[in-house]
């Protein structure tokens, strides 16, 4: 399992945000998932997600655990900083 944690980028809109970043975690085998202030969601689950959210500058841990964890990490967090 890798965690990290991360700031989303400032320029980032929040509904497409969450709307690439479930497309991308799901092109991976390993379970991703997002904590933000104590509460965990599924990277692969758009509902989730939306009750999450992703607002620019707020601080995340992601968590991906599977066979294709590493390059699930780098995806995404490439995605969300830049």
């Amino acid at each position: 399992m890798i965690k990290k944690n991360i700031e989303v980028a400032a320029d980032r809109e929040e509904a497409r945000t969450i709307a690439v970043l479930v497309q991308l975690a799901s092109q991976y085998q390993s379970s991703i998932s997002i904590c933000q202030e104590n509460r965990t969601v599924n990277a692969k689950s758009i509902m989730g997600m939306m009750t999450l959210g992703l607002a620019p500058g707020k601080q995340l841990e992601l968590s991906a655990d599977g066979e294709d964890e590493t390059a699930a990490m780098d995806t995404l967090v490439q995605y969300l900083v830049q």
